[in-house]
């Protein structure tokens, strides 16, 4: 084996100086060869996965989980001859884990419930039983009915949905017309608190917290979003595709409180299995009495415990145009109600890869070519933004910074384990021009497609917002929609093994070529001042 290796990083760098005559373009092809053999013969890629999502588990920003997970990527990275690997902090506010959780109906039978408590949900005094009663507060003006009601019980909140059949493209894969028209929905983040979102006053949601806490509800207990998703769009939309999210023991568990440090006390809360919370709704809506015993036991973890947030950084240095950069990144954060496997386990461990095979194959790059994994992508691109904010510029009204001139570009993985068969444009044609003869390199990896769409919902938003060039890799999306995406369900069984693969093999490619341009890519008009 360390044979072969070392017939590839030979090959690569000492060919070409026995070979006075070799073209740029004979060079050229010969690294990319080497990429995809060291990427396809050697790869580590899913030894990786199984680190970060096996081994340390759920990476909510602020648990233990996550910091232990930080500590060997960062080892690891070195391991692999990465330079200047470092972390860098930014204020996040209180970490929150699990610690226990159990839920069983008791009445009129026992029946053990699918789920997972909510994220920055508080914790039950220890295991409670209380009747379930179903309420319907969509106004503030709903309060009055149920005051004075609701003291011991478990609150089911929402009334029972239709559960439809699994059928249709569970598993998305993109067919040829698919890439032709480019047309893939994708995920885009709502509207989120944050403790320095500078909003005054409470949200009707937060005042519905504190009325269930006034009222001495024991629990609150969902069966997640009421919109019916299909592929990353509400259903009737134009970028409508078959079911998004299926049913079946699948749980979408959100959060239940907050990680501001100076939130209010919220009620215990979990989302379980749609059946389950249905079985319950129609018993309660027959006259019928339904108890259920749970037990919630959660940590919150403040910033003496665990020092707020971090982006992991790293690089290769580059060479005569060592002080321009091009970056590779993928949010290192996940959700709490699995392991975080395809979101985003998948695409660290694949921008991990593309920087050990460009040190294996002894790539020296003109550009320095820096990885980033970062932290509170979850929370609304946290780490991604404070990191811009920091080195490049604010997005709301400061100048920019002396390192904004000398990105050339972003790439981002954040949409499940799936191979990549292109990149979005994010609106900048003009560097399609430069991209479209490299996708002759990668057409036997299944790489032809520049999509004109401009995704949201992930970190390159954090690059582009600033005048940026910042490009997330379309996907193959799989199960990513109809199962693992925020799921319970998010596991290592879930990744694909040879799509990971070429992940890695074409973010790679990516950054060699884009390191490799005499000039850095064109950027579309900024939208910050000079």
């Amino acid at each position: 084996m360390m044979a072969n290796k070392f017939f590839v990083v030979f090959f690569v760098t000492a060919w070409v100086t026995s070979v006075p005559s070799i073209s740029g373009q004979e060079h050229d092809d010969a690294v990319i060869q080497a990429i995809k053999e060291e990427g396809l013969q050697r790869s580590q890629v899913m030894d990786v996965v199984g680190w970060l999502s096996d081994v340390y588990g759920p990476r909510l920003t602020g648990s233990p989980a996550i910091e232990e997970a930080k500590q060997w990527a960062m080892i690891r990275l070195q391991q692999w001859g990465a330079d200047n690997v470092h972390e860098e902090r930014f204020p996040f506010g209180r970490g929150w884990s699990i610690e226990r959780f159990h839920a069983h109906m008791t009445e009129p039978q026992i029946m053990p419930l699918i789920g997972f408590p909510k994220a920055w949900s508080s914790s039950t005094t220890g295991t409670v039983t209380a009747d379930v009663v179903s309420v319907e507060i969509k106004t503030r003006r709903d309060f009055a009915q149920y005051r004075g009601k609701l003291l011991g019980k478990i609150v089911l909140p929402q009334p029972a949905r239709e559960v439809r059949m699994l059928e249709g493209e569970l598993v998305l894969r993109m067919d040829d017309t698919l890439l032709q028209t480019a047309e893939v929905p994708v995920n885009r983040i709502a509207a989120r608190d944050s403790p320095a979102s500078g909003r005054t006053g409470r949200t009707f949601l937060e005042e519905l917290q504190q009325f269930y806490v006034d009222e001495g509800v024991v629990a609150v207990i969902d069966r997640g979003s009421d919109v019916f998703m299909v592929n990353g769009a509400p259903s009737g939309s134009r970028l409508s595709w078959p079911t998004q999210r299926t049913d079946g023991g699948t749980v979408f568990v959100g959060r239940g409180g907050s990680w501001d440090e100076n939130a209010s006390i919220v009620v215990p809360s979990a989302t379980i299995a749609v059946e389950h919370y249905n079985r319950m709704a129609r018993l309660l809506e027959r006259g019928l009495k339904v108890r259920v015993e749970i037990n919630i036991s959660a940590r919150f973890h403040e910033e003496e415990d665990i020092p707020n947030g971090f982006n992991i950084i790293g690089e290769i240095p580059g060479s005569d145009l060592a002080h321009e950069i091009v970056m590779l990144g993928a949010h290192f954060d996940s959700t709490h109600a699995a392991t975080g496997a395809t979101d985003n386990a998948a695409g660290s461990a694949a921008m991990m890869e593309a920087v050990r095979i460009l040190k294996a194959v002894g790539v020296v790059p003109r550009r320095t070519i820096r990885i980033a994994l970062w932290g509170a992508e979850e929370q609304g691109l946290l780490g991604s933004r404070e990191y811009v904010k920091h080195h490049f510029a604010d997005r709301g009204d400061a100048a920019r910074k002396p390192e904004h001139a000398l990105l050339s570009a972003y790439y981002n993985l954040d949409n499940g384990s799936g191979r990549v068969r292109g990149l979005w444009l994010q609106d900048n044609d003009a560097v399609g021009t430069i991209v479209e003869p490299w996708l002759s390199q990668l057409t036997d990896l299944g790489v032809s497609t520049l999509g004109l769409r401009s995704p949201t919902g992930t970190d390159h938003i954090a690059f582009d917002e600033v005048g940026l060039p910042g490009f997330q890799f379309i996907q193959d999306r799989l199960e990513y929609n109809s199962r693992t995406h925020h799921s319970n369900m998010d596991f290592f069984d879930r990744v694909q093994k040879e799509d990971v693969m070429q992940m890695a093999i074409v973010a790679a490619v990516f950054a060699y070529k884009t390191a490799m341009l005499d000039k850095r890519f064109p950027r579309k008009a900024s939208p910050i001042r000079q």
